[in-house]
């Protein structure tokens, strides 16, 4: 099949790339960066240079595809630290591109990689622009079949607490304890994604994605031991006082805000009430071998 990715070479789109050219696929890497191109090409794919937000240059990329796999990276759309950014509306914009290309072209497949929390527009903090995105690519014809692909939290996101953990031995967030919760691997999300573009289509299906179910404090304790430090913690400080902090960081208000809120989510379980309906089958990529990885890292 001819088949075309936005995203990059990303955490997902590279191994998503391997994996389809592997099977034999003719392969399109969209990507905004012109010096991916031979490290797309390398892999075997054809690199397509440009932006999603023009809509012109997505119209010809999709001409002929079999299927197209949509993503709205939040680095593409700006820093999170830019107060100027309407996040909400990038994101839109961008789903109307997608949506105006598809029909363009006479898309018939498409696979868009959502999130957990999308199943609202409530409650969930910035997670929300996923809701607003699929609600936009349901107004496709009847006849073009949409599978939305809703991973949980990346294992990689926890990178984010590396200086915390370094300088104070803890992760600060806003929730804690013993409750477990879904993480996934972009390896597991690459390979489901590959399963779902070669199995059939048929009008609008949900698949959420995730690799492991472990608590903030399981979490603390499996990276602590794989770095070294025992007495690494997951400590829970006041919602007010981490926006506060995130805020004075300079982060994009909107971002911030949504930030805590979707913290809250977590430990209510609002964000996880249409996972744990249609809860999937774990990954491979245990949180024991993203720990092995953070620590490679780690000590550098």
């Amino acid at each position: 099949m001819k088949i075309v990715l936005t995203g990059s070479l990303g955490r997902i789109g590279k191994p998503l790339t391997q994996s389809l050219v592997k099977r034999g696929h003719s392969v399109i890497v969209i990507s905004s960066q012109s010096e991916r191109q031979k490290d797309i090409e390398a892999i075997g794919a054809k690199a397509a240079i440009g932006s999603m937000k023009d809509l012109d240059f997505l119209t010809l990329t999709f001409k002929d595809a079999d299927v197209v796999y949509l993503m709205i990276s939040w680095d593409a759309i700006g820093n999170i630290f830019d107060n100027t950014i309407d996040f909400p509306a990038e994101f839109d914009q961008i789903a109307n591109n997608y949506k105006q290309a598809i029909e363009q072209v006479g898309i018939k497949k498409v696979v868009y990689l959502s999130s957990v929390g999308a199943h609202t527009s409530k409650g969930v903090g910035s997670l929300s622009v996923y809701n607003i995105v699929e609600n936009s690519m349901n107004q496709l014809p009847n006849d073009v079949s949409i599978k939305f692909m809703r991973p949980v939290a990346f294992y990689t996101n926890i990178f984010r607490f590396m200086q915390s953990i370094k300088t104070d031995r803890e992760i600060l967030q806003s929730y804690g304890g013993e409750q477990k919760e879904p993480w996934v691997s972009p390896l597991d999300i690459a390979d489901v994604i590959v399963d779902e573009i070669e199995l059939p289509f048929e009008s609008r299906t949900v698949r959420y994605i995730a690799s492991d179910e472990v608590s903030p404090n399981e979490v603390a304790s499996i990276l602590g031991e794989a770095i070294g430090i025992r007495e690494l913690k997951w400590s829970i400080v006041a919602p007010e006082k981490l926006l506060g902090d995130v805020v004075t960081s300079g982060m994009n208000d909107w971002i911030a805000n949504g930030f805590i809120e979707m913290q809250a989510a977590q430990e209510s379980g609002i964000l996880y009430e249409d996972f744990y309906k249609n809860k999937p089958l774990l990954g491979k990529v245990k949180m024991t071998d993203f720990a092995n990885e953070f620590a490679l890292v780690y000590n550098q």
